[in-house]
């Protein structure tokens, strides 16, 4: 009988859910930008390892720009498997030179590099030995010579712009899950254990909670990475060990309700340990406000990541981050480019609104009393 009980409860949530439209409508987003996350570098124009192909000539450039690009292979060859390049991106070592015109004559390849405004580029005469064997030039030409177009544009190093979102999308998504499960780990045990012993480990642990609670979250977060060293799991460990508070403080709540049914009684009657009274019957209980709240600490947790990429002591360089995007265009707010700051800063706005207003949705549907 409990467990039809629990299982209509499920589903009748389950429903609530279902006709929340905007709880709907962010889960989707939020799977699509999951399953952007995972294949990035499939659907980014440049595949290269952390979208990081430079073209200083172009840079700063709008969105729709497009531009002749000349490809130059490398002569290293990649033992790099299928699996890598789609996961991590692939060891580019080719050389890309942006030109505005190219010609062939008497069986060479001339070009003439891009330039801005009304300043023409020297003309250049490109080799065919840097190129496959048994090409002409204008086999060249056409193999090696391709419109490139930058749907977002470029940033100021001559970046793809829309391959460097897709790619750090990997970091928000990878920052909230981390940072969600450390939480989670920590706060649920530190939390279960103080409500149900009480007494001298209550008060022990409240004591920690309430230290680490009155401490500045992105202070706490500065000096961890700082301890830890910049890099991009120390800022993972750095976010996740200061989100466990609220959670613990949560379920120790939750516990110290519960701890007082009548069934959990019943299960001390009969002999069971404390652990499985604990795993078994209190804690499936008590989930659903820290499922809640979890979804609210995968939105912290993109911003704290955001704003510690902004201060430089995030993900670093030349990985992509949205929020080191936002620092590193900034400036180019007032200089008439002000999409090279907005793109990056409104893909975190959306997937931090998307993540609270999903959980809104699961506390209107796992609230049992509406």
């Amino acid at each position: 009988m409990p467990e039809t009980k629990s299982n209509s409860l499920s589903l009748l949530a389950l429903q609530k859910f279902k006709k929340n439209f905007w709880g709907v409508l962010s889960f989707c987003f939020i799977v699509f930008c999951a399953f952007i996350a995972v294949f990035a570098y499939v659907f980014a124009p440049d595949n290269s390892q952390n979208a990081n192909q430079m073209h200083l000539s172009i840079h700063s450039k709008p969105p729709g720009f497009k531009v002749k690009m000349l490809t130059i292979p490398s002569h290293d060859l990649s033992d790099q498997s299928f699996l890598s390049k789609v996961f991590f991106g692939e060891k580019n070592t080719d050389s890309e030179i942006p030109i505005d015109q190219y010609t062939i004559e008497n069986n060479s390849l001339k070009i003439t590099p891009y330039s801005e405004g009304e300043i023409i580029g020297a003309s250049k005469e490109i080799e065919l030995q840097s190129f496959p064997k048994g090409l002409t030039a204008e086999g060249v030409a056409n193999k090696f010579i391709k419109e490139r177009r930058f749907l977002l544009g470029t940033d100021k190093y001559g970046r793809d712009l829309l391959s460097r979102m897709l790619v750090g999308i990997r970091i928000s998504f990878s920052i909230g899950f981390v940072a969600v499960l450390i939480s989670l780990i920590l706060g649920i045990s530190l939390g279960a254990v103080a409500g149900y012993f009480g007494g001298k480990i209550d008060a022990m642990i409240m004591w920690l909670i309430n230290v680490t609670w009155s401490i500045p979250t992105l202070l706490l977060v500065i000096a961890i990475t700082l301890a830890l060293e910049k890099g991009f799991w120390q800022v993972f460990i750095a976010v996740g060990l200061t989100m466990w508070v609220e959670v613990a403080r949560i379920v120790r709540g939750q516990v110290l309700s519960i701890k007082q049914m009548q069934y959990v009684t019943a299960a001390r009657a009969l002999g069971y340990t404390n652990f499985r009274i604990l795993a078994k019957h209190i804690l499936p209980n008590s989930l659903a406000p820290v499922i809640v709240i979890s979804a609210a600490n995968f939105a912290a947790a993109i911003l704290i990541e955001s704003g510690l990429s902004f201060l430089g002591i995030g993900a670093q360089p030349p990985m992509p981050s949205w929020g080191a995007m936002i620092k590193d265009h900034y400036s180019y707010i007032i200089l008439g480019k002000a999409y090279l700051a907005i793109i990056p800063g409104l893909g975190i706005m959306s997937l931090v609104m998307s993540f609270m207003l999903i959980g809104n949705a699961l506390r209107d549907a796992l609230d049992v009393k509406r």
